[in-house]
């Protein structure tokens, strides 16, 4: 079982969940966070962290949020690790909640 970044992070990248993941699983690419699921232990640290709602547990994840799971997996063999709090975007509170969100996803 993982935890996966979804939809509402894109373009928020809030970083509180990075600070609190006791196995360092998050990987951080230009305008969003993924969880490693390998690595990811189910401690469910990170969810309640997330001021935009964008983490859920696997078994949680809503179906339109499903290429997540999958959107994870690849993009943190290729992004870096991140193992601290940084500032969120300055417009961040701007797209939290925006859907179709997937469109302006930076890789």
């Amino acid at each position: 079982m993982t935890f996966v970044v979804g939809e509402n992070c894109i373009k928020c990248k809030h970083t509180d969940c990075v600070e609190v993941c006791p196995v360092d699983c998050f990987y951080e690419g230009p305008n969003f966070l993924v969880i490693h699921p390998d690595e990811c232990i189910d401690c469910a640290l990170c969810e309640p962290e997330c001021p935009v709602g964008a983490i859920f547990s696997e078994d949680e994840l809503p179906e339109d949020q499903a290429v997540f799971l999958e959107l994870n997996a690849e993009l943190a063999q290729v992004w870096p690790n991140i193992t601290e709090i940084k500032d969120s975007p300055a417009d961040a509170e701007e797209w939290d909640g925006v859907p179709g969100k997937l469109q302006y996803l930076e890789r």
